[in-house]
């Protein structure tokens, strides 16, 4: 049996404003035994074989919850172009950024959208993403996957590049999502920003022909929808959740409220595209009229979070890596960005553990608790205070 004891931590659960101080933390064979006060352990069992790790100074954080991935694309300044990437070199980028997620403290990721190629390595072709997921079941060294296959979207609304699914009527959409669930997808994801700009490609009617096949099937919905109409369409069509939802409005917030609708934050994308205005020559950076462009629609997508937080919409948070320019280890600038739209650092942290795990309908994901897994990190400081702390990973119990 593996034992290990971390002693005299601090504990930060993202359910409460405070530090709970002078926490031990028995581990065995990758199971929380129990969480007691340090200066009353009681019995910790035989010494012999019992691992002691002074944890002192460090907070232990709950695994965190990156719920908006794209697990076999790398990001940077030239995402786009690197989707279309050789389907090996993406199972290579995903691999890299399993481990990139484990070290940051990332224990469960979803991944909302991967190219539909056919995998070397069991000959299916279907969204990248749904192997990988396959493959990593049982590696406790990689993060938990839940994914949704690829792309439901609207002919002339992605590149061919993306390699999606695309419909040109509400009959073949459904029939892509039915698709998509008989291929192994987890839960399905519409594309609603349309080829038209600001008007949503699909119908809340013909959405509702999704979300009500999905349900019957168990399966949630969720909806990219960085428009206002797009976003109103998929929230009365049913969806489960709205991902980055940059133009919300406090009529649509209140109706994400009363139908528990989730909203998933991507607010560092656009922290992410400002830095690139000084680290590249890329013309869609530098030129002139482009940072405040950006800076705009930044600050229109805080104040649409902070909406939603007035609103009391469930939020969970993810950094779009790959499918955006973050990279897979960045969960914790979102944690920051989100404090910087208005919620305190302990909801934040909330946003990146248990709401993501409520979000994936996996009660144990983004939780510490007596008899559940040891799927917590360490990190120096406390992110309650300054959410920066998430960035300096000192240990990672399930991985270590």
């Amino acid at each position: 049996m593996s034992r290990v004891l971390y002693r005299d931590a601090a504990l930060a659960d993202g359910r409460s404003e405070r530090l709970r101080l002078g926490v031990s933390v028995l581990v065995e064979d990758g199971t929380i035994a129990w969480i007691r006060p340090s200066d009353d352990e009681g019995d910790r069992g035989p010494a012999a074989g019992l691992e002691v790790v002074d944890a002192s100074g460090a907070t232990i954080v709950p695994g965190m919850v990156d719920s908006h991935s794209h697990l076999t694309l790398q990001g940077g300044a030239h995402w786009i172009e690197r989707i279309d990437d050789p389907v090996e070199v993406l199972l290579d980028v995903a691999d890299r950024n399993g481990r990139l997620l484990a070290q940051s403290g990332v224990r469960w990721a979803r991944d909302v959208g991967s190219p539909r190629l056919t995998d070397p390595n069991d000959g299916r072709t279907r969204a990248l993403a749904l192997g990988v997921r396959d493959r990593w079941r049982g590696q406790p060294e990689r993060p938990y996957i839940v994914a949704a296959g690829t792309w439901l979207d609207r002919t002339g609304a992605l590149p061919p590049a993306v390699h999606t699914v695309t419909a040109e009527n509400a009959d073949v959409l459904l029939a892509n999502a039915v698709g998509q669930l008989d291929d192994g997808a987890d839960f399905l994801k519409l594309y609603l920003d349309g080829p038209e700009a600001n008007v949503s490609p699909w119908t809340a009617d013909e959405i509702s022909r999704i979300t009500e096949m999905a349900h019957g099937r168990r399966a949630r919905v969720t909806a990219h929808a960085t428009t206002l109409s797009g976003a109103t369409a998929g929230v009365f069509g049913g969806v489960d959740s709205i991902e980055h939802g940059d133009e919300l409005d406090a009529g649509l917030t209140a109706e994400m409220a009363r139908r528990g609708t989730f909203l998933v934050s991507t607010l560092s994308v656009f922290r992410s595209w400002r830095t690139f205005g000084h680290t590249t020559t890329l013309k869609r950076f530098v030129d002139g009229e482009r940072e405040g462009e950006f800076a705009a629609r930044q600050e229109k997508a805080m104040a649409s979070i902070a909406l939603a937080h007035r609103s009391e919409v469930k939020i969970a948070t993810g950094t779009d890596f790959g499918g955006g320019s973050l990279r897979a280890n960045q969960l914790a600038w979102e944690v920051e960005s989100l404090t910087l739209a208005g919620l305190e650092p302990w909801e934040a942290l909330g946003a990146a553990t248990w709401r993501g795990g409520e979000l994936l309908a996996e009660p144990e994901a983004g939780t510490i608790q007596e008899g559940g897994p040891a799927d917590f990190f360490l990190v120096h400081g406390d992110p309650l205070s300054d959410p920066a702390a998430l960035w300096r990973v000192w240990r990672v119990a399930w991985a270590d």
